[in-house]
C-alpha cells in the first residue's frame, strides 16, 4: 500500500509546477500554506464527524480526504510520507508515556 503513498507524493510534487487552473493541488498550493491547513481542519472535523456516526464506509471515505489534504501539506513544506512513516517506525514498540515523556526534554 506504500506504493499507493509514494505514486501520489509524486503527483502532490508535479502539481507544484502545474498551472492552478490544471488542477485542485495546484490550486492549494497557489493559494499558500493557510488554505492548505483549513483544509485539513475541515477534513479533521469531518472525520471526526463521520467516526461520531459510527459508519466506517463514512469513516474510510473522510480518513482517506485527511490524509491526502495532509500529504499536500507536506509536499508544500518540503516533506515526504516516509518521514513520517520513519518516524513511526522510530516510535514502534514504545510505550507512549516514554515516547510522550521524551518530547519534554
Amino acid at each position: 500500500m506504500s506504493d499507493v503513498l509514494a505514486s501520489l507524493a509524486e503527483v502532490l510534487e508535479q502539481r507544484k509546477k502545474a498551472n492552478p487552473d490544471s488542477s485542485y493541488v495546484a490550486q492549494l498550493y497557489a493559494k499558500g500554506l493557510d488554505a492548505i491547513l483549513k483544509k485539513i481542519g475541515e477534513e479533521a472535523t469531518e472525520t471526526v464527524m463521520a467516526a461520531k456516526d459510527g459508519q466506517a464506509d463514512k469513516i474510510i471515505y473522510e480518513t482517506a480526504d485527511l490524509w491526502f489534504h495532509t500529504m499536500v501539506l507536506l509536499a508544500q513544506q518540503g516533506l515526504s510520507h516516509s518521514d513520517v512513516l520513519n518516524e513511526l517506525d522510530r516510535r514502534f514498540g514504545l510505550s507512549g508515556l516514554e515516547e510522550k515523556a521524551a518530547r519534554k526534554d
